[in-house]
């Protein structure tokens, strides 16, 4: 099968400019991850929800607020913890007694960027509401059900397993993060430009919104139409086939993983400026999807080290 020919540049270029200065801006926060940088901006663009999973201290949380800052949208922050309640995340209704009747008071998730902070340390019930919403993208609560704001992007952190007081979320809650990210330690240079600039809350307060909500859904009406042809597709089937019957693996990637897939390759082909999904937009981001959604069969198998030999087995068309 042969490689399909470049696709011809972008008609949508505003969008794409606009989401290249956002890009420039968070490269200039983000120090030395430029990549992780990219899977969590194609992930908002696939109209998806990041896991960052990492120890703390790291930049997750200056991760998500400098992306929400950029992008000038809402941001709110919620410290998961064990005694938080579904409620205290999604809003309630409390008696107005002048007026008679229950008041709605909305919770913090109505925001266009939440971040979720050390998810796992929740109680399952905390956990499946926040993902229900998540999924749904509304909040019924008194016979009402009220849609969430549109964008509206989840960052979830979770720490290590091994870390006391964690509750691991489901493989079934999982899948519903499009994409898993870890940031690792800085390099040494970054790490240096950290000591002697003192961190880098004053550069994410000094980024310029270069974005608005508008601006970004018509990006995201954009990445819906980059082209995906037939031999691409086919690809993305056989990478599947080969998750779901390789032997260190106790599942494959479902036809939801595989429909994620396509829409995140889409938005990695968008931020290269392409109007056409090729085969290394799809190894770009397959690992960041697959961490995630496939079990090993032995506890010391690594995720990372199967996803890299199936795409270096799978032909590329």
């Amino acid at each position: 099968m042969t490689r399909a020919a470049p696709s011809t540049p972008l008609r949508f270029a505003p969008q794409a400019q606009a989401v290249g200065r956002a890009l420039e801006g968070l490269d200039r926060v983000i120090l030395g991850k430029p990549t992780q940088v990219r899977l969590a901006v194609a992930c908002l663009l696939a109209r998806g929800h990041l896991l960052i999973e990492d120890q703390p201290g790291v930049g997750k949380t200056t991760l998500a607020h400098a992306l929400a800052r950029t992008l000038g949208l809402a941001f709110r922050r919620v410290q998961f913890t064990s005694d938080l309640l579904p409620a205290d995340l999604l809003g309630v209704s409390i008696w107005d007694a002048r007026e008679g009747i229950f008041r709605y008071h909305p919770g913090p998730v109505f925001s266009e960027v939440l971040l979720a902070d050390e998810i796992n340390r929740a109680t399952p019930k905390t956990q499946g509401a926040l993902l229900e919403a998540m999924e749904e993208r509304t909040v019924s609560e008194g016979g009402v059900t009220r849609p969430l704001p549109d964008p509206f992007f989840v960052i979830a952190t979770q720490n290590p397993a091994a870390f006391v007081g964690t509750s691991p979320l489901p493989e079934a809650q999982l899948d519903r993060f499009l994409l898993t990210v870890t940031l690792g330690y800085p390099d040494p240079r970054a790490e240096r430009t950290l000591l002697e600039t003192g961190g880098r809350a004053q550069a994410v307060r000094d980024l310029p919104a270069v974005l608005d909500s508008a601006t970004l859904l018509a990006a995201q009406r954009e990445v819906d139409a980059v082209h995906a042809a037939p031999p691409l597709l086919d690809y993305l089937q056989q990478l599947a086939r080969a998750t779901r019957g390789h032997p260190a693996l106790a599942a494959g990637l479902s036809p939801r993983a595989l429909l994620a897939l396509l829409a995140v390759s889409r938005a990695w082909a968008f931020l290269a400026g392409r109007d056409m999904v090729l085969p290394e937009d799809v190894q770009a981001v397959f690992p960041a999807l697959s961490a995630h959604r496939l079990p090993p069969r032995d506890p010391g198998v690594r995720i990372g080290d199967v996803t890299a030999r199936i795409l270096a087995e799978t032909p590329i068309p």
